[in-house]
């Protein structure tokens, strides 16, 4: 009989999605997981060929006019390119917190250096040959690129060539791995070549690329750059200019980036990456691009979605004001004043999500943190009244960083309360089921995907974001989200 409903109730949501979907938003209180459908995507990454993702093709170029025309690039989840290594699910799921722990604490070490008034004058460039031992240098890079979890496929040089390169909203400089390599990562791609490209030049140290770098240097007349990472890993290498190209999109002349010779680290299958910071050095900074979008599909999925420039958001997004941090300028900050579960406020003051007048605290959106990281207090509120509405779901232990947990092993589907952001403009944005409470093994254990901070500073996660597309209009100081846009 169970199964006989659980089949009619899916053949109900397939023919009457808009019917259901406009019943479960009158109410705002609940939402429904999918348990099994999670389980079997869960299972299947497991198994996944990345040889059946297609790359883009060498297609034509034609010039990209800044602001006139938009344009995008395929979107790919890391583990659709990079076939995994793990045996189970759980160790799959452990290796990706473990890299965007460090993430998270190169984010928050990036803007405790900016808050402290550290300058560029105030960090030691590396002058020599660059070893591991000598980038012992303040981390001003602010992301793990071991975390990067989302891949765009990008040509660099004329004529141009294609490599895999890691989206990140939490950097502003674009680098690739170069030859000739004194220390490279394995790559999906082969590694790019700057004397075969017609358009690569290398920058002066006078250049305003150059004076631009948090930490750079210079060596014979040419610009260095140095990017060092939370977990140890780093870049180094020459800053040039060079042409970037967008599949049949278009490309941009004189795109400045760095040409890494010396990268260790966490980098895997990535040749590089794709800084989409609020920064000057960024590669929508300086494509004077009046807007960007992305969507993140569902990690464990094979499928791809969409990296965007100059396009409309939808027009059902929900927006809120974009902040800008005086003192840092890299990160995305969002106006949010309160959270909801099961339709009702949580009770913890909206100074909590709010930047003071030194630019502490806050909350930015970040497409590498996978987790959305939370003031203490305001995770407890979350976490206690999650917890008490749904005391009828069998508890699990803890996971990692997870402290609610729960076993579904038994469950096709289950009743779980909305979890919500109140917008500081009123407006309200509800996250799926499966954006908040996700597999962490194979087995049907479940986890609260969200965890706390002692910094001052919370991050809304790419758990969260996932299958909606966040909108960044850098033109008029907004962001916004559009569910099931991928």
């Amino acid at each position: 009989m169970a199964r006989f409903l659980f089949f009619f109730f899916a053949i109900f949501v397939a023919l009457f999605p808009l019917a259901f979907s406009r019943s479960l938003s009158e109410t705002a209180t609940h939402a429904l997981l999918d348990v099994s459908a999670a389980l079997r995507q869960a299972q299947a990454v497991l198994s996944f060929d990345p040889e059946t993702v297609k790359p883009l093709g060498q297609q034509g170029v034609q010039q990209i006019l800044a602001n006139s025309s938009s344009f995008s690039l395929q979107l790919h989840a890391r583990d659709s390119l990079y076939k995994t290594s793990h045996k189970d699910y759980k160790s799959l799921v452990l290796s990706r917190l473990e890299r965007e722990s460090a993430r998270v604490d190169a984010l928050t070490t990036k803007l405790q250096l900016a808050l402290s008034g550290v300058k560029k004058s105030d960090l030691q460039p590396v002058l020599t040959e660059v070893r591991p031992e000598d980038l012992s240098t303040p981390i001003v890079s602010g992301t793990s690129q071991g975390s990067g979890e989302y891949f765009s496929r990008v040509g660099v040089g004329q004529p141009a060539k294609l490599f895999y390169m890691v989206l990140d909203t939490g950097s502003d400089i674009n680098w690739l791995q170069c030859k000739p390599c004194e220390d490279c990562y394995e790559q999906s791609d082969p590694i790019f070549d700057p004397s075969a490209s017609s358009s690569y030049k290398p920058l002066s140290c006078s250049s305003q690329q150059c004076t631009s770098l948090h930490n750079g240097a210079c060596r014979g007349g040419r610009c260095l750059y140095q990017v060092a990472y939370g977990d140890g890993s780093y870049t180094v290498g020459d800053l040039a200019t060079d042409t970037v190209s967008f599949g049949s999109s278009g490309a941009v002349n004189n795109v400045a980036l760095g040409c890494g010779h010396n990268n260790e680290g966490l980098f895997v299958a990535a040749a590089g990456l794709l800084g989409l910071g609020g920064g000057p050095l960024s590669l929508n900074s300086q494509i004077k691009a009046s807007s960007f979008s992305y969507c993140l599909v569902d990690r464990d999925s094979g499928k791809s979605s969409t990296l965007e420039f100059n396009s409309a958001p939808p027009g059902d997004s929900v927006t809120t004001a974009l902040l800008k941090n005086s003192k840092m300028d890299t990160f995305y900050y969002i106006g949010i004043n309160g959270m909801s579960v099961g339709g009702k406020p949580l009770s913890f003051p909206s100074s909590l999500f709010a930047m003071d007048a030194s630019g502490n605290g806050g909350i930015i959106v970040d497409s590498g943190t996978a987790i959305t990281r939370l003031q203490t207090q305001a995770y407890n509120s979350l976490r206690d009244a999650f917890a008490s509405m749904t005391q009828h779901l069998p508890s699990a232990s803890s996971v990692a960083l997870f402290d609610t947990c729960y076993d579904l092993s038994s469950q096709h589907v289950v009743r779980v309360p909305t979890v919500s952001f109140q917008f500081s403009d009123g407006k309200s944005l509800s996250l799926p089921a499966k954006n908040y409470l996700i597999p962490v093994d194979s087995a049907g254990t479940f986890c609260f995907a969200f965890a706390p901070t002692t910094s001052s500073l919370s991050i809304i996660g790419n758990v969260q974001q996932q299958g909606t597309r966040v909108s960044f209009d850098l033109a008029n100081s907004r962001v916004g989200f559009s569910s099931n846009k991928c």
